[in-house]
This record gives structure tokens, sequence and C-alpha cells, in this order.
């Protein structure tokens, strides 16, 4: 099983971004994390991180019939991306938005997730723990 995870705008940031709501753990530490878990589940995974909406639309397309699942994170994007959105939509592998805050107790326009009504599900708040939860969730699914 193959599962990319995808990190949207600002996330190359963590650790040194707005701490005391992300925390100190860098985006190697996430990747780290994830890594980890995925070694222990069998699971190959790969990692994209961009700031470009662009970016993240040509990768979820190139990801069909390439990987099983993916792992998105489209940061800032998530309230405001149809075009993202509409990525998910159109490709046949099954996405879980992941978040590291929970974006329904911050700011009102946080609290909408334009992209995360295309995807799978969503998991908000666990920090980057989300990213595990996920990836156990991708084993779940493919071993039934």
């Amino acid at each position: 099983m193959k599962i990319l995870v995808i990190n949207g705008p600002n996330m190359n940031m963590l650790g040194k971004r707005e701490k005391r709501l992300y925390g100190e753990k860098t985006l190697s530490d996430l990747e780290d994390a994830v890594f980890e878990e995925a070694k222990r589940l069998g699971i190959e995974t790969e990692f994209f991180q961009t700031n470009y909406e662009g970016a993240i639309v040509e990768k979820i397309q190139q990801a069909d019939s390439v990987f099983d699942g993916i792992i998105l994170n489209p940061a800032g994007y998530t309230h405001t991306s149809v075009a993202i959105r509409d990525a998910i939509a159109s490709v046949d592998v099954p996405v879980v938005e992941v978040h590291i805050t929970n974006i329904f107790a911050r700011e009102d326009f946080r609290s909408k997730s334009v992209t995360g009504g295309a995807a799978k599900g969503v998991i908000a708040g666990l920090g980057i723990y989300g990213y595990v939860l996920a990836l156990k969730f991708f084993a779940d699914i493919f071993s039934s």
C-alpha cells in the first residue's frame, strides 16, 4: 500500500510559526512520526509540501492510480480552494483531510472547510497524531 501525504502552505514553518497553536514539532518531526507508523504497518509513504495551490491540485491528480490513499492538509487553502476540492473529487483515491489544530475552535472563517466535503473524512485538533490516525485508517480499510 502507498499513501501520499500532502501538506499545504506554511506547513514548512511548523516549529517556528504560532507555537501556541501548532507546538514545537517541525514538519520533519511530523514526517518522522508518520514514517515510523507507516513502517510498523508495512505502508509505503511519500511526502510533499508546497505553498502553491496549483501544485497541490497537480499532485492530487498525479496520485490517481499511483497511490492507495492521500493524507491532505490543505492548510490555509482549506477555507478557500474550490480547485483543490474539485481535484479531490476528480480522482479515485480516497483522501483524509487532517488539521493539526481544531479548525472549528478557531476564527470563524476557519470553521468552514471547502475541501473537506470532498474528502472521505476529516481529522482536526489532534496535533500531528491526526496524521498517524489517518494512516491507521487507511491500514484498516485496505486490510478488510
